[in-house]
């Protein structure tokens, strides 16, 4: 059973970066899409970024794409996410989460995705 753990979250000023790291362990990453998402206090989870490691498949949210970038760590079971430019509105608890459905607008959505992670803690603030 894949298990995943978020680390790299903390405190950072506007305009700066942030890498985020989602850890599986129990089995591989490349039988799974990885998706981000992330979580404001009061707010439903909002999708950020995914990616299929074995089919390239990848997907960011329009208010990401030229900021964020999502990869596999190699050599690693790891999924990565780099954040740039960061604001204070991407201040929310950033999760990381499997599905075996494809990464694609449609299918990239919190009910698709089975295992998540725990969550890590971003705060841009000055």
């Amino acid at each position: 059973q894949l298990k995943l753990v978020e680390s790299g979250g903390g405190l950072v000023q506007p305009g700066g970066s942030l890498r985020l790291s989602c850890a599986g362990s129990g089995t591989s990453l490349d039988y799974y899409t990885i998706g981000w998402f992330r979580q404001a206090p009061g707010k439903e989870h909002e999708r950020v970024s995914c990616f299929n490691s074995r089919s390239g498949g990848k997907f960011y949210s329009d208010s990401m794409k030229d900021r964020f970038t999502i990869s596999r760590e190699r050599g690693a079971n790891t999924m990565l996410l780099q954040m740039n430019d960061l604001r204070p509105e991407d201040t929310a608890v950033y999760y990381c989460a499997a599905t075996k459905s494809i990464c694609s607008t449609a299918q990239f959505l919190p009910r698709n995705y089975d295992i998540w992670g725990q969550g890590t803690q971003v705060t841009v603030s000055s």
